[in-house]
């Protein structure tokens, strides 16, 4: 298996009820090494205190509310992965999900 590093980036705004199992699902996949970046994008209620749960498992911005696609190129632009990887914050990952993809990536996009 591959050392690339993948970036996950996981943006969020006021979704602290499905934050945490979105993170999980990422921190519990099969392939390492991987980043979790999230970015809260102006959240206004207890996301602060889900995401501080996390520790140093995860990287965190804040930044004030301009939106999901701000949310996500801000991720990008403090990721170190060479692999970059969106999880929405309300939506979880399978745990073999970026094995699979990295897999694939490094075979050319071939199925085996």
């Amino acid at each position: 298996m591959s050392s690339n590093i993948v970036s996950v980036i996981i943006p969020t705004y006021n979704r602290a009820d499905t934050l945490e199992r979105a993170i999980t699902s990422v921190l519990g996949q099969s392939y390492q090494p991987i980043e979790v970046i999230v970015v809260d994008d102006g959240s206004t209620e207890h996301t602060a205190e889900v995401l501080a749960a996390f520790g140093d498992s995860i990287r965190v911005i804040r930044q004030e509310n301009r939106g999901p696609s701000a949310a996500r190129n801000a991720g990008v632009a403090a990721s170190i992965g060479k692999i970059i990887a969106f999880l929405d914050s309300d939506d979880t990952w399978e745990p073999a999900k970026l094995e699979r993809q990295v897999r694939l990536m490094e075979r050319g996009g071939r199925e085996v």
